[in-house]
Order: structure tokens, then C-alpha cells, then sequence
């Protein structure tokens, strides 16, 4: 799956069994993830969805936001085979595909990494308005959903400049004006400052407004309306989870776009180092699919009462699902 031949032009052979065994590593870490995260980032953010818009009425805020990120991690375990065993990878593919083709695989998963990343960022924000303003307009689920309209349109916006950018390398590399712009590195550097910085330090700002309101608790805290002590360890363990396995994605954009900046070659050694880098950057943020919903469902308290009215909805033939309460506990447990 990747491929030795970029290091290996450098003529080092003292290089040659290290990188047999990246090559190796890789490979096993990408098969792993094809042959067990993709079918569990499918099947568990497809029941994270159902289970949710099954009963809207019942929702929470944080529950908005997860939907949202249910479905674009649906998008990135559709998109995983064709980015880790087509063009692009570092090493060879197991099919080819026209430029049109790649690049509009890259815009999808950009458009997935920006609502991810911003879902993330807003629910820190909603939090802590939930938690210093319980029951009011700003923090209700009519204006997350709102919100979350507005996070996939500036996605989809963020991702068509890095479009242009593509279409104006691929198709229009004479033209001058095509020819003064780095293409690749202009639509990196949007990505890293749209997509990282800006959710990165929202969640910061959040994060420290949050610790300042739980070292001021009052008996408002007991009451009703508050959301469940749960999501607070869902937010910590949510901004744990998705800053770590993007984090690496975005330092190599931002890796590649110093060194052609600087000027340097990017060819030889660090052609390859920096497509190896990149590869496992992308695997681990395609994971983030699969994990997120696994977080969502053994933190969140609701979920598993969702699940159980659910399974009851279900037919099984001539009779109800409800009627076979251990398979109901089975898939709970």
C-alpha cells in the first residue's frame, strides 16, 4: 500500500530496513482501520443519527452537535477507502481516478474536517453559556441547529476556495495569473488557519470560561433544567479526542506548505518522510469516525433509553423488537 520509492531514491540502503518496516506499520495500521474502524464508524454514527432524529423533541444541545458530527464522520468512513488505497497515497494505488475525481474527494474530506472541527468548537461555547445561562434562547437546541446550518454552509465555502485553487493548478497553469499563486500550499494555509487555529483557540476560550463557572457553582446548579453532569465529561473527553487525531493532520499541511515557502526541495528523503507523515496524519484523523460515536455512546446517559424506545420501534417479522428484551440488553451492553 505505500511504497519505499521515495526514500529510496536518496540511494541511502543503510535507510532501506527502517523503511520496510514504516512501510509495513503503515500498511497494517491502514488494513486495520479499513477492516474494522470503517464498519464501526458506519454502523455506529448511522445508530447515533437514527437514534437521535427518532425523537427530536427529546434532543439536547449537545445531541445537535453529535448528529452533525455523526454525519460527516458517516462521509469520512465512506471516503476512507478511496483516500488510503487511491491516487495520492505514498506508495502505489489499488486504482486510478482523474484529477476531477481526487480533488473533489479532498474537498469532501476538507468540508468534513471543518464541521468536525467546528461542531467541536461550538458545542465548548454553547456549554458554558448552558452553564452560566440555564434555559435561555442562546443555549436552546432551535438555535444549535441554526448554528450547525450555518457550520456546514462555511464549510462548504471554506472548501471551494481550496477548489478554485486545484481546478486553476490542474486546468489553467498557463494562464498568468494561475501561474503567480501556489496553489497547493495557499489552499493548505486556508485550511490550517480556518480549520485549526480558529476552532483551536474557540475551544480555549471555552474551555477556560467553563473551568472559571464550575469554580462558581450555585444551588441553581440542582436544578432541572441544567444539562446532565455527563456532558461535561463528554466535552473534555470530545475536545481530548478530535484535537488529538487532527492535530498531526494539520501539522503536516502546515510542514508542507513551510518548506515550499522556504524554498526547499521537497523531493528524494523528504518527498517520501513527508508522504509516509502524511498518510498516517490522515488515517488517524479518518479514525476520529469511528471514535466519536463510541465516546457518545458510553458517556452520554441518554443514550442507551433512546436506543431501548428504538429497538421497540423496530419489527422483528410478525412481532415487535420489544419482545426479546435480552437482545435489547445485548446491544446495550
Amino acid at each position: 500500500m505505500w511504497s519505499c520509492s521515495p526514500l529510496n531514491s536518496t540511494g541511502g540502503g543503510e535507510d532501506q530496513p527502517l523503511c520496510q518496516h514504516a512501510q509495513l506499520a503503515l500498511s497494517a495500521v491502514s488494513l486495520l482501520y479499513l477492516v474494522i474502524g470503517v464498519p464501526i464508524g458506519l454502523g455506529y454514527n448511522s445508530l447515533l443519527i437514527l437514534v437521535n432524529l427518532q425523537e427530536p423533541g427529546s434532543m439536547a444541545m449537545p445531541d445537535v452537535y453529535f448528529v452533525n458530527m455523526a454525519v460527516a464522520g458517516l462521509l469520512l468512513s465512506a471516503l476512507a477507502p478511496a483516500l488510503l488505497l487511491g491516487p495520492g497515497t505514498s506508495g502505489w494505488a489499488l486504482w486510478g481516478s482523474s484529477g476531477e475525481a481526487h480533488v473533489t474527494l479532498l474537498v469532501l474530506f476538507d468540508v468534513c474536517a471543518l464541521v468536525t472541527m467546528y461542531c467541536t468548537a461550538l458545542l465548548s461555547l454553547d456549554y458554558y453559556i448552558e452553564r452560566a445561562l440555564p434555559r435561555t434562547y442562546m443555549s436552546s437546541v432551535h438555535n444549535s441547529r441554526h448554528v450547525c446550518g450555518f457550520v456546514w454552509g462555511g464549510a462548504l465555502l471554506t472548501s471551494f476556495s481550496s477548489l478554485l485553487f486545484s481546478i486553476c493548478s490542474h486546468v489553467a497553469a498557463r494562464l498568468v495569473e494561475c501561474a503567480q499563486m501556489r496553489h497547493t500550499e495557499a489552499a493548505h494555509t486556508i485550511m490550517v488557519l480556518i480549520g485549526y487555529l480558529v476552532p483551536g483557540l474557540a475551544v480555549l476560550y471555552a474551555l477556560v470560561l467553563v473551568s472559571r463557572v464550575r469554580k462558581q457553582d450555585t444551588p441553581l446548579d440542582q436544578e432541572l433544567g441544567r444539562l446532565d453532569p455527563s456532558v461535561h465529561r463528554l466535552l473534555v473527553a470530545t475536545v481530548c479526542t478530535q484535537f488529538g487525531l487532527w492535530t498531526p493532520h494539520y501539522l503536516t499541511l502546515l510542514g508542507h506548505t513551510s518548506l515550499a515557502l522556504q524554498g526547499w526541495p521537497v523531493d528524494g528523503q523528504h518527498l517520501g518522510m513527508l508522504l509516509l507523515a502524511k498518510d498516517l496524519s490522515r488515517c488517524l484523523a479518518l479514525s476520529s469516525s469511528a471514535v466519536m460515536p463510541l465516546l457518545y455512546r458510553y458517556i452520554n446517559r441518554s443514550f442507551p433509553s433512546k436506543l431501548r424506545r428504538l429497538v421497540k420501534k423496530m419489527p422483528c417479522g410478525r412481532q415487535s423488537c420489544a419482545a426479546d428484551p435480552a437482545g435489547v440488553q445485548q446491544v446495550l451492553a
